[in-house]
């Protein structure tokens, strides 16, 4: 409730509680419905993003594929990082199956496609409760969440999907071939969401830091003796995101996280530094 208390209308007049709701209702209504809108879009045109963007990760014509093997001949090492290419065949065990499939893989396309405008909203719901100081300290949020939320996106897509489904298609279990691995589209469509989803929440790392170090909650002396501790969460963190327990994916997540963790001390340090010059010249 105390975020309603700094709300104001046009003119300084205080808005009620029943105005906040009404604010706070057009901005749900307006995020589902672009939701739905990119949903329906999605459905519509579902085959041609079945054939070329859900199945990507698992088509040996891929495009990591052939930029990891390009890159393996470019330093010359052989065929050591080339993904040997699987043949992974999909089946539906109901007849819903596959139209249940359809319904899940638009709407998460739609949150993914709309997010820009969902976090604008929320933003805007959040916006007017801010002072013109802690306005002034979040220029461009809206473009530096959704350049993070997809960059993790595309990471979880183009490169950690493609070595996660390789390994899970390639693992077999025994030396006799007795076990043939037939996934469901619908266990596929999770465990790629999940990659993409995660990988895109994970890699807001750098506003969140941004965020707590701008009202105090932490600092970049604080990020840096905790750096050991760091490695452990992100560690752990990269074992939920992959579904496949091999160390080489797991190692393909950390790398890029704990990039990230290092990045986000070089902005908690520019954000302190800058708000200590402000202070400084509010005391001149």
């Amino acid at each position: 409730m105390a975020i309603f208390d700094r709300f104001k209308k046009e003119g300084d007049d205080e808005m009620s509680f029943i105005d906040h709701l009404e604010v706070l209702r057009g901005t749900i209504v307006r995020s589902l419905s672009s939701i739905l809108i990119t949903s329906i879009i999605i459905f519509i045109y579902r085959d041609w993003i079945m054939d070329h963007i859900i199945m990507g990760p698992v088509n040996p014509d891929f495009i990591t594929y052939k930029a990891f093997c390009g890159l393996s001949h470019l330093l010359h090492l052989g065929d050591s990082l080339c993904m040997p290419p699987v043949k992974v065949s999909l089946q539906s065990t109901t007849f819903g199956g596959q139209f249940l499939s359809a319904i899940s893989m638009a709407f998460v396309g739609g949150i993914i496609v709309a997010f820009p405008f969902i976090f604008w909203q929320i933003w805007s719901f959040i916006k007017p409760a801010l002072k013109e100081k802690e306005l002034k300290n979040t220029r461009f949020m809206i473009f530096w969440v959704s350049f993070f939320f997809f960059m993790g996106a595309a990471f979880g897509f183009f490169v950690l999907g493609p070595f996660t489904f390789n390994f899970l298609a390639s693992f077999q279990l025994g030396t006799r071939g007795a076990i043939v691995t037939i996934p469901t589209f619908a266990d596929y469509l999770d465990n790629l969401t999940n990659l993409i989803l995660g990988c895109g929440i994970a890699f807001e790392l750098p506003v969140i830091v941004f965020l707590l170090t701008k009202i105090g909650f932490i600092t970049p002396k604080l990020l840096t003796t905790t750096r050991k501790y760091a490695v452990v969460v992100i560690l752990i963190i990269a074992a939920f995101i992959t579904p496949s327990p091999d160390w080489y994916s797991q190692t393909i997540v950390f790398i890029p996280l704990y990039t990230l963790f290092e990045f986000s001390i070089i902005v908690s340090r520019w954000a302190h530094k800058k708000m200590k010059a402000e202070e400084d010249e509010e005391w001149d």
